[in-house]
C-alpha cells in the first residue's frame, strides 16, 4: 500500500503536471473547441421523451453470453484478439500483450451501489478469473469508465495502469500504488512491454462529483506494437482532431469507436453512428468496432439502436464493420461480415450457463 508520503509526492507532481498542460485553463482542463458539457438547445422536448418516449431502452430478454476463457487459454494465430466484455471493456490481446480497457464490472455505474443504471446482462467473467494483463487502460474518470469496485480487485493484481492526466487520483484512492499509475497528457507516450499507449486529443468532459468538473483529463487512445495499430476513442464528440490523428498515427488494423449514449441534445460529447463513420473516415478508415452500447441503459434512444442505424449506414457507404458478442473472443482480420447477435434477443433460444 502507498504510504502518505508516497500520496502526497504523486499528489503534488500530478497537480503540477495538470497546470502545465495545454489543456488546463483556470481550474480545469478544457476541450481544443469550445464545447461544453452542457445540453443543447431546449431540453423541455428532452424532459417529455425521457419520461413519455416510447422506445425499448432495455432488451426485452436476457442478452447471449459467451464465456471467453478456452479461447485465451491459447494465443491469437493473427497476433490480435478481441474480446467485448461489455459497454467500453474490452480485453485486447495483442502481439502478445494483454492490455484490459476501460474496465467496468461492477452491476451499476453509479456514485451509488443501489440506485444508477444498470447492467443488460451479466459480466462474461469475473475480475478474478481474468488471465493476467499487461496493462490497464482507463480513457477517462466517469462512472461508465471507471469503476471503484472493478479497479480494487485490480490493483491486488499489481498490474500497471495508463490513462489521462489526473485520473491517477482516483487510481490512487481505489488501491492502485502510485508506481503502478502512468498518466499522460495528449500526444504523450508511454510503452509497456510491446505495446506503445498514446493518449490524443478527445471532445468530452470529466467528473465524478459536484465539486470536481473537469479537474482530470479525458483523451482517445492509439495503441501501437511493431505489428498492429489500434485507435480507442474512450468518450468524444466529434472533432477535426481526428484528422491529426489519422495523419500522425494511423494507419489503423481496428478503430473501435463509442457509438451509444448519444442524442442531439449532447451532440457534441458523445458520437453516434452517424457521426462515428465520420470520424472512422477522419482517422483514415480500418476494421470499426462499436463499442459504448449494449450494457446500460444511458440515454434516450433503444438499446439496439446505435448499432442497427451503424449497420445500415456502414452498408451504404462499404464500411468493414467488427461486432462481437459479449464475451466473443475473436480475431478481427478472421471475421468476415457483420454477425447480428444482437436480433436473436427476445428469440426462443438457450441461453449457455456460464461456468462458475
Amino acid at each position: 500500500m502507498p504510504t502518505v508520503s508516497d500520496s502526497a509526492r504523486s499528489a503534488g507532481l500530478r497537480l503540477e503536471r495538470s497546470r502545465a498542460s495545454r489543456q488546463f485553463e483556470g481550474h480545469g482542463f478544457r476541450n481544443t473547441a469550445p464545447v461544453g458539457p452542457g445540453l443543447q438547445g431546449n431540453p423541455l422536448p428532452l424532459l417529455g421523451e425521457y419520461f413519455f418516449g416510447g422506445t425499448r431502452r432495455t432488451p426485452p430478454a436476457p442478452l447471449p453470453v459467451d464465456d471467453p476463457r478456452g479461447t485465451w487459454a491459447r494465443a491469437p494465430d493473427t497476433g490480435l484478439r478481441v474480446t467485448w466484455l461489455g459497454h467500453s471493456t474490452m480485453l485486447l490481446e495483442v502481439d502478445g500483450a494483454r492490455v484490459l480497457t476501460d474496465p467496468v464490472f461492477g452491476d451499476r455505474v453509479s456514485p451509488v451501489s443501489f440506485a444508477g443504471p444498470k447492467r443488460f446482462h451479466a459480466t462474461p467473467v469475473p475480475v478474478d478469473a481474468l488471465p493476467e494483463l499487461d496493462a490497464v487502460l482507463v480513457s477517462h474518470d466517469h462512472y461508465d469508465h471507471l469503476c471503484r469496485s472493478t479497479i480494487h480487485a485490480l490493483a491486488k493484481r499489481r498490474v500497471p495502469f495508463v490513462t489521462a492526466l489526473g485520473v491517477g487520483r482516483h487510481l490512487e484512492a481505489f488501491g492502485v500504488a502510485p508506481e503502478l499509475i502512468t498518466e499522460l497528457d495528449w500526444w504523450e507516450e508511454h510503452r509497456v512491454g510491446p505495446v506503445s499507449f498514446r493518449a490524443a486529443p478527445s471532445q468530452h468532459f470529466s467528473g465524478r462529483g459536484l465539486g470536481d468538473r473537469n479537474a482530470t483529463l479525458w483523451a482517445s487512445w492509439v495503441l501501437t506494437t511493431d505489428k498492429h495499430r489500434l485507435f480507442f476513442s474512450g468518450d468524444t464528440g466529434l472533432t477535426t482532431e481526428f484528422e491529426e490523428i489519422g495523419r500522425r498515427c494511423g494507419p489503423f488494423d481496428l478503430v473501435m469507436l463509442e457509438v451509444g449514449a448519444f442524442h442531439p441534445s449532447w451532440g457534441g460529447i458523445h458520437l453516434g453512428p452517424e457521426n462515428a463513420l465520420k470520424a472512422h473516415a477522419m482517422l483514415g478508415g480500418g476494421t470499426l468496432m462499436p463499442v459504448h452500447w449494449g450494457t446500460f441503459n444511458l440515454a434516450l434512444h433503444a438499446w439496439d439502436e446505435p448499432v442497427e442505424t451503424l449497420v445500415r449506414l456502414a452498408t451504404e457507404q462499404q464500411v468493414r464493420l467488427f461486432t462481437p458478442g459479449l464475451g466473443r473472443s475473436l480475431e478481427p482480420s478472421r471475421v468476415e461480415g457483420v454477425t447480428p447477435w444482437w436480433r436473436d434477443v427476445g428469440e426462443p433460444r438457450l441461453v449457455p450457463r456460464l461456468a462458475p
